[in-house]
């Protein structure tokens, strides 16, 4: 959240508009917020993540579901390979929070992310499509083990 909402700052400042994409999942896996931006018409995608392939997307998208919908596949459990990304919401512009002042608060800011909590998300997948989901395999699970900080050090190759 940290890391999306530092982007969209960061993203605002350079003269685009400071948005986020949540990205939810099962409750057994963790939720992910992404900074968007677009750039001749298709949307791209900046967080911070330990894993290396939820970090960026470039601006290829045309729809906002295209682009959720790239993070499908990285999305699994590192124990048995489920596939767990399920809804997304988004855009939200975060100026919508300007006057609670978002940018420059000393304070703590969590109507930020209880706000993606509450609006609607739409759905990814559906109940007949979660049933057939096979597993990421082994050399995915290995592939999605790769990270950049471990147990508080960081790795360095």
């Amino acid at each position: 959240m940290e890391g999306a909402m530092l982007a969209a700052a960061a993203l605002r400042l350079a003269g685009e508009r400071p948005l986020l994409l949540d990205l939810t999942t099962t409750a057994d896996d963790q939720d992910h917020v992404v900074a968007l931006f677009r750039w001749n018409g298709c949307w791209g995608a900046i967080s911070k993540t330990n894993h290396a392939v939820l970090r960026y997307r470039e601006p290829v998208y045309r729809t906002i579901r295209e682009l959720a919908m790239s993070y499908f596949h990285e999305y699994f459990l590192q124990s048995n390979g489920e596939k767990t990304l399920r809804s997304f919401a988004g855009p939200v512009n975060l100026v919508r929070f300007d006057r609670k002042g978002w940018m420059t608060s000393e304070d703590e800011v969590w109507y930020v992310p209880e706000y993606l909590c509450e609006i609607r998300h739409t759905a990814i997948v559906s109940r007949a499509q979660i049933a057939r989901l096979r597993p990421a395999d082994e050399v995915e699970r290995r592939l999605g083990g790769i990270v950049e900080w471990k147990d508080g050090q960081r790795i360095v190759s």
